[in-house]
């Protein structure tokens, strides 16, 4: 038997973040002699503006064996299709990012090549008919994939969630404390750390209370109490990549019917989301400092709702970064402890999601073997490197300069790997997917030409095709496309019979 197993865990900080990894620690940990305990005080409010996902937590629901129908009741939650992104390219445009892929590759070779090639012959439609997603979306249609019908268009729809939450926290602390994790109240008002190897040995809550632990997990928000606070890790501004530097957020009453997609607009200096809920919807503005106040950051957001606000505009400053070590000695930052990335691309609890899948990958013993704590940091890294590039990507990209806000993101710098990217699909219509990549082929080239990055070439292969050939099978992949989105059930009935 390994002596060195672990015997106790200590999660500071609830919120998402740590109900997130309290909930897949319950599960996986359940029947072992490793103690979990969270700590967290109902007086800290949590961020709660991360209400959109992508399609990878599905499948951190499906590891806890959460039923979908539950969820969906429990969390308030409507389906997602992809993201329309308004007025990103220039004014009065608007383009869809879907989930999943345009057409059907044929020939081994991806359908999108065929499109351009045919569009560079001077035949040219709309692209984002080809994708199912997207029809789904403009018809507020909504079903989940047929599996056990794997040759139908149908098969392949790819979705994630917009949820409520506050309320999905609730539902995984119910979870978690179910399979023995043990929430603890209180703030944590001193850290006790061990003087030779720097190790965090406990932490002492401010009504006297001391829990001491081999490994702590940081799920305290922005300030890292642990990560920051107590090893001093550093922290990588990206302010020069992603300038929006505070949020202003605030629900308002729903008086729609909840569309499958989550709206992204480009705004004076920064962009509004919107995100549609079944009880109400969620709205918010990201913006820079530098170029809007604080007052008139809300003045645009409350002028710019659907419905009666419920509440004031709340305020949150930021970063955009990440800390210099996402594990530092016996800490792991994970959720805003680790960084922040404007939830452009609702990616903020996909990386929560990653970071404790990384976990279990290196999941230490009392000896924190250097290698795996760098190899989860470098992986980490990487993937925070990505989500940087695609959302430099929105900003970089664009005919945009009326603003000075606009004007100053055409000086962004971009890194070699977003600029080579780039350069590869404007001269050939190519993009490549990189291993460990968030953001597939179709994704990239939804935002590239959606942002108006149009390739100069196709592929040559593509040249010896006959055109009658490549035109017929374009237009029944088109229709194909187009009959599967009308057989889908409207968006709101699918989630009525899912909450009964």
């Amino acid at each position: 038997m390994n002596e060195h197993l672990l015997d106790n865990i200590v999660i500071v900080g609830g919120g998402t973040a740590g109900w997130m990894t309290a909930a897949a620690l319950g599960n996986l940990l359940r029947g072992t002699k490793t103690k979990v305990t969270l700590i967290e005080s109902e007086e800290i409010g949590t961020v709660g503006v991360g209400e959109a996902t992508i399609p990878p937590i599905i499948a951190y629901n499906e590891m806890l064996g959460i039923d979908e129908n539950e969820f969906i009741r429990e969390t308030k939650a409507t389906f997602k299709l992809g993201i329309e992104f308004v007025d990103w390219y220039e004014k009065g445009s608007s383009y869809i990012h879907p989930f999943g892929d345009f057409g059907v590759d044929f020939d081994a070779i991806p359908f999108y090549q065929y499109w351009f090639h045919k569009a560079l012959a001077g035949e040219k439609d709309d692209l984002f008919a080809y994708s199912l997603m997207v029809e789904a979306c403009r018809k507020k249609k909504f079903m989940r994939p047929l599996k056990d019908r794997p040759k139908s268009a149908l098969a392949g729809i790819n979705y994630a969630f917009q949820f409520d939450a506050a309320l999905y926290a609730a539902y995984l602390r119910r979870y978690a404390e179910e399979r023995g994790i043990v929430r603890v109240e209180g703030r944590v008002g001193n850290v006790t750390q061990d003087s030779e190897t720097g190790h965090v040995q406990s932490v002492t809550t401010t009504d006297g209370r001391t829990l001491s632990a081999d490994f702590f997990i940081d799920c305290s928000g922005f300030r890292g109490l642990l990560i920051e606070g107590a090893l001093a890790t550093g922290y990588e501004d990206w302010r020069s990549h992603l300038p929006c530097d505070r949020a202003v957020a605030v629900p308002c009453e729903k008086i729609d019917e909840p569309i499958p997609y989550t709206r992204a607009t480009a705004r004076e200096a920064g962009w509004q989301w919107r995100i549609p809920l079944q009880h109400r919807t969620g709205n918010g503005y990201v913006y820079c400092s530098d170029y809007i106040d604080d007052d008139a950051a809300c003045e645009s957001l409350l002028s710019n709702l659907d419905g009666k606000p419920l509440g004031d505009p709340r305020l949150l400053r930021f970063v955009t970064g990440h800390r210099k070590k996402f594990w530092n000695k016996n800490v792991l930052a994970l959720g805003l402890a680790a960084g922040f990335m404007e939830p452009l691309e609702s990616t903020s609890i996909h990386l929560i999601q990653t970071s404790i899948a990384r976990l279990m990958t290196h999941f230490p013993d009392k000896r924190f073997n250097p290698a795996d704590i760098e190899a989860f940091n470098n992986r980490t890294l990487f993937e925070y490197e990505r989500v940087r590039d695609f959302l430099v990507l929105h900003y970089t990209a664009t005919k945009r300069d009326d603003t000075p806000f606009w004007r100053h993101c055409q000086s962004i710098r971009t890194s070699d790997n977003l600029r080579r990217r780039m350069n590869q699909f404007r001269a050939s219509s190519r993009i490549f997917s990189e291993p460990h990549d968030i953001f597939g082929t179709a994704s990239w080239v939804a935002v590239m030409y959606g942002q108006g990055i149009t390739p100069e070439a196709s592929n040559p292969l593509i040249a010896k095709m006959p055109m009658d050939r490549i035109r017929n099978v374009i237009s029944s992949i088109g229709n194909t496309i187009a009959s599967a989105a009308d057989q889908m059930p409207e968006h709101k009935a699918f989630i009525d019979d899912c909450v009964g």
